[in-house]
């Protein structure tokens, strides 16, 4: 059996993700010869400027699609929440692995909760859609722009200039660093990114030999979730650096709800809705959810950001 190549970028949290990965495709007895290839994406080599300054869309994940259209890997392993709403020519999601917990966390000093912190508290993240959320609440916060992986993010929050990092649930249980945990934010909060717990395999069209191999590991209800959620950044022509959130769910066999966000950048406009469909109708329920957000404004709010050049 041929040697399996798995793409991943090259930091702790996503090597421990494409490790999980590797370790159920042996389980499963699908392949016993399987080899992780780190590669450094744009969003890793620029740790200097914020994200949604260097651009929004494939920052964590280009270099490695072009990896994988050159047949130097077989398949890659991305957070969902990094892929971009439209995948380039030649490359699908083959599979979405089950869902780790969705929500955001806030990692603080003395263990104090979001609604106990200073009124003029100062938070971290790399995210324009936690800080819309959280001035919409806290209009008294000062947001600072940090980059870096997830253990250098935690680690601001032990010197002088950081009462708070807030960062994504999911990577925080792959590494096992619940103890750093002072809340569980709630999504009335702060909504999660599109795709945010889940995990994609990204494959070359065509290619049935790792298309059946990674079949196996497919969560049909989080795909059809993460279906809703990504049909809903489309319709917005959202990137993934841009303040728009949503958050699908799947209870019992026909009921799917999709929650969406689209806020400005000072979290003074915020526009959300909800939608109930049929998990069939996944991508549907995104479309519609998305009209539902157009034809209250979001488009205004969006483009007076892009006008301003807060984005690319």
């Amino acid at each position: 059996m041929q040697t399996l190549r798995i793409g991943t970028r090259a930091s702790r949290l996503a090597m421990c993700q494409a490790q999980w990965v590797k370790d159920r495709l042996i389980r499963a007895g699908l392949t016993d010869k399987v080899e992780l290839v780190p590669i450094k994406t744009k969003g890793d080599k620029i740790l200097d400027s914020p994200l949604a300054k260097i651009g929004g869309k494939g920052l964590f994940v280009k270099e490695i699609e072009e990896a994988l259209i050159r047949n130097e890997i077989d398949l890659a392993v991305h957070s969902m929440k990094d892929v971009p709403a439209q995948l380039i020519d030649g490359l699908c999601i083959g599979a979405v692995t089950v869902r780790e917990d969705p929500r955001d966390v806030l990692i603080s000093k003395n263990n104090n909760i979001l609604r106990h912190l200073s009124p003029n508290a100062v938070i971290g993240t790399s995210s324009l859609r936690r800080q819309s959320q959280i001035l919409h609440s806290f209009p008294g916060f000062h947001i600072v722009q940090i980059r870096g992986n997830l253990e250098t993010r935690i680690r601001r929050v032990q010197g002088d200039d950081l009462d708070a990092v807030i960062v994504a649930a999911a990577g925080i249980h792959r590494m096992g660093l619940q103890d750093q945990v002072t809340e569980y934010l709630n999504i009335d909060i702060s909504l999660p990114a599109i795709g945010q717990g889940a995990l994609g395999i990204e494959i070359r069209i065509g290619d049935t030999f790792i298309e059946k191999i990674v079949q196996t590991m497919d969560h049909p209800e989080t795909h059809m979730e993460v279906t809703a959620e990504r049909a809903f950044l489309a319709r917005l022509e959202g990137g993934c650096q841009v303040p728009i959130a949503a958050l699908s769910k799947i209870q019992g066999t026909d009921d799917l709800t999709l929650a969406g966000m689209v806020a400005s950048l000072d979290g003074v406009k915020m526009i959300r809705d909800k939608i109930s469909s049929h998990p069939n109708r996944a991508y549907e329920a995104g479309i519609d959810l998305a009209e539902r957000l157009l034809q209250r404004g979001a488009d205004k709010i969006l483009n007076e950001i892009i006008a301003k050049g807060k984005i690319k």
